[in-house]
């Protein structure tokens, strides 16, 4: 089925394959996500959907963390990819129906169909990328990650470009409900995957990733596993804690951009036409980032070292925060959200993901977990509760004070960023785990 030269080469070409249906189909919901939001409860109750998405990603979660400790990681992907397959399915049939689907543009908090939908889209996007990444680093070394993890980083913003541009082509001609047929079958595509992966690839794969993981001592000793463990490790373990303030930090900052900019596009397009202005935004950011991998931004990364990489990102957007608060029109937003999200996606993400490589299973799983699924929905809350302002301070006052807050918030970010950064390096220098 695959023709690699080495073991390797298959592993990762295989992986990258799968990265590239997850992020493929998180494209495909997103922009849905925000046109069927926008166009059937308002823009005004966007603030509070991300609010309420704190609480069921939360509880999400606590049942991810059970499962962790009584199914192998493989079972996990298998469940939770079918899911939401047939989540999908469902979904896209009511949101082409005439009178429940974007058909119907009377906007109105009681179209139950655009919370539920919503919901649904953000617990896939914080967990399905979550455990994947946590599905890699449990299998990798830190060697092998400086070459391979920027090639499954190509892998997936290559489905987030050619899924959304399959996807725009379907909703101009069929409708968004029809589009989603897409993602439910790259979903169920995905799953055959997975288990071709368990079948040809983990079976060599696996005394290698025990062998690694069994070799080093943690410095602050072996953590304990329980319900909780992830949040107790979080804020215990400064290294941890470190990486998390990086993704909540970045979070709260770009949710206040992103409202900004999703509430302009929602005052020029609605229904079907506003999905298609958001996929144009989705292959746009996917786009940018896939030429800046193929044009050697992951050299770029490497020749840098980790924690000048993860310092790019708090000067890029405190640069667009400052340029979007004097010229605050749509044009402007969507080449700030495009620029800001794809060197995100292109070079700070698969970097992040090697902070994981120094650290135990229960890190990796349940820390992990927490960060990237909770703490990235709580700290989109604590931004959609500071955009629930705007109504209150007017909009220039808004403006000031967003601007104000998010230059000092991404101050923090970047100290974090270097601190964090250098005990990586020490961590793999000395061949040891962190925590």
């Amino acid at each position: 089925m695959f023709n690699f030269k080495t073991q390797e080469d298959k592993k990762y070409g295989l992986l990258s394959f799968i990265f590239s249906l997850i992020i493929g189909s998180y494209w495909l919901f997103r922009p849905v996500k925000d046109a069927v939001f926008l166009t059937m409860i308002g823009n005004l109750h966007q603030p509070k959907a991300k609010m309420i998405s704190l609480f069921v990603v939360g509880f999400l979660v606590l049942i991810y963390s059970y499962l962790v400790d009584r199914y192998p990681r493989h079972k996990l992907l298998y469940g939770i990819t079918l899911f939401y397959a047939i989540g999908t399915a469902i979904f896209a049939f009511f949101i082409w129906h005439p009178e429940t689907g974007l058909s119907n543009t009377v906007a109105s908090p009681d179209r139950y169909l655009g919370w539920f939908w919503y919901m649904f889209v953000e617990s896939f996007g914080s967990i399905m990328v979550a455990l994947f990444w946590s599905f890699v680093s449990d299998t990798t070394s830190p060697e092998v990650a400086k070459r391979r993890y920027f090639s499954v980083a190509i892998g997936g913003q290559m489905g987030g470009f050619i899924c959304p541009l399959l996807a725009q082509q379907i909703t101009y001609k069929f409708g968004t409900g029809i589009a989603l047929i897409v993602p439910t079958v790259s979903l169920f595509v995905l799953l055959g995957l997975v288990a071709y992966y368990m079948k040809h690839i983990a079976p060599f794969d696996e005394q290698a990733s025990l062998e690694f993981n069994q070799k080093k001592a943690p410095l602050e000793g072996k953590p304990k596993t329980g319900f909780l463990e992830g949040v107790r490790l979080l804020f215990t373990r400064p290294y941890l804690f470190g990486i998390f303030t990086i993704v909540a930090l970045y979070e709260i900052v770009v949710t206040i951009l992103d409202y900004h900019f999703k509430v302009l596009a929602s005052t020029h397009y609605t229904g079907d036409a506003l999905s298609n202005y958001l996929y144009s935004y989705a292959l746009w950011t996917n786009g940018i980032a896939l030429l800046c991998l193929f044009f050697g931004v992951g050299a770029v990364g490497r020749r840098l070292g980790l924690t000048k990489t993860l310092l790019l990102l708090p000067a890029l957007v405190a640069c667009a925060v400052l340029t979007f608060n004097v010229y605050p029109i749509l044009e402007i937003a969507f080449i700030i959200m495009v620029s800001c999200k794809g060197l995100n996606y292109a070079l700070i993400q698969p970097s992040k993901e090697q902070l994981y490589i120094p650290t135990s299973k229960e890190s990796k799983y349940k820390a992990k977990a927490w960060i990237d699924m909770f703490g990235s929905r709580s700290s989109k809350g604590i931004g959609a509760a500071i955009n629930n302002f705007k109504e209150t301070l007017g909009e220039d006052s808004f403006m000031f004070i967003t601007a104000f807050v998010s230059m000092g918030l991404i101050g923090v970010w970047a100290i974090a960023a270097y601190i964090v950064g250098r005990i990586h390096k020490q961590a793999i220098k000395e061949d040891r785990l962190v925590c």
